[in-house]
């Protein structure tokens, strides 16, 4: 009768154990080496691929499926590099040209840039550029850089506000010296503009920039719109950013999808000039009320070239009494994301 252990009785009463295993030869340690070879290259095929492969594939297919792997792969991370790097806004000049008899600073062109307007384009966390102009026939410091260059590697432009726009830009006399504008920044701003519509990237034009779109596509305006529409609403007064006015939004304009439920707005009032004939494949994006004086347009043939004639940057973000321009930067921004490569 068995107790459990490991030995058995024999018929005479005594334990048996069983023979120990005899030591492995060296011919043997090699038949089982050889057969766990067999064992851990069963799961390939014979030609040493993987038996996951399809038995069908050819060695063009595989590595149409490799390359396409590395095409997703470098395409994500393009993506990814798109998404994630600042957008780089250049804004154009002021300039502040010598006075007569001056000296000092006051004696040399300055071109600077209005802090307000910055500090809205960078809101969106941009980097912004200040675009100086270029003279590549000075004496001091010739340059072979073109405005080209800068409508090349900038994803956006912003024409700031400033002085008058000439007469002169397009094709009139001015009615008072003092309307006589600045024909130097016209030129230089004009070519900007062309620039960067001819690149294909983002225009946004403030105030002054709004007029410069019109003229810049033959378009001309009121040199003054006090003396030239007498029962117009006074759109400039010494209460500068604070006179304001209503807006009213035409239905089939983008702006009022933009602005969906909102038919008009509030909007600060800082100019003497407006836009009078519209240049060639403009469209008119906003008009004041009620005086139905233009205060944006849109060229149509572009991705997004808009002009406002008010100053957006002068509007608190998420403000109820002033027209929430936030969403007209954005659109701005995403076309610039669009349109950078």
């Amino acid at each position: 009768m068995s107790d459990g252990s490991k030995g058995s009785q024999g018929s005479d009463g005594v334990d048996e154990q069983a023979p120990p295993a005899p030591a492995p030869t060296p011919q043997r340690r090699a038949t089982d080496h050889g057969a766990r070879r067999h064992d851990d290259t069963r799961g390939h095929k014979n030609n040493g691929a993987p038996r996951y492969l399809d038995p069908g594939d050819t060695v063009f297919s595989l590595w149409g499926r490799v390359i396409m792997a590395r095409y997703r792969r470098i395409a994500a991370a393009a993506t990814r590099h798109i998404i994630q790097r600042p957008l780089h806004i250049g804004v154009s000049a002021r300039i502040f040209h010598p006075e007569p008899g001056a000296t000092g600073l006051r004696s040399k062109n300055l071109q600077y840039l209005e802090e307000s307007i910055a500090q809205w384009v960078m809101s969106r966390d941009v980097l912004v550029f200040m675009i100086p102009t270029v003279n590549t026939d000075g004496l001091l410091h010739p340059s072979n850089i073109r405005l080209r260059d800068y409508a090349k590697h900038l994803d956006g432009l912003v024409l700031q506000g400033g002085a008058d726009v000439s007469p002169q830009s397009y094709s009139e006399v001015p009615t008072r010296p003092e309307w006589s504008g600045d024909r130097a920044r016209d030129m230089y701003e004009l070519e900007l503009l062309h620039e960067f519509v001819e690149a294909g990237k983002p225009v946004l034009g403030i105030c002054r920039g709004c007029q410069l779109i019109n003229v810049a596509f033959g378009g001309s305006l009121y040199q003054d719109i006090a003396t030239d529409v007498p029962d117009s609403l006074a759109h400039v007064n010494d209460d500068y950013d604070r006179n304001r006015h209503e807006i009213a939004f035409p239905p089939d304009s983008s702006l009022a999808r933009m602005f969906r439920g909102k038919q008009s707005g509030l909007v600060n009032s800082i100019h003497h000039q407006a836009v009078k004939t519209l240049g060639r494949d403009m469209t008119i994006e906003a008009l004041s009320v009620p005086d139905n004086m233009i205060e944006a347009i849109r060229y149509r043939k572009a991705p997004f070239v808009m002009g406002l004639q008010w100053h957006p940057e002068f509007h608190r973000a998420g403000g109820v009494e002033l027209l929430d321009c936030t969403g007209i930067l954005d659109n701005f921004l995403r076309v610039a994301r669009e349109t950078r490569f």
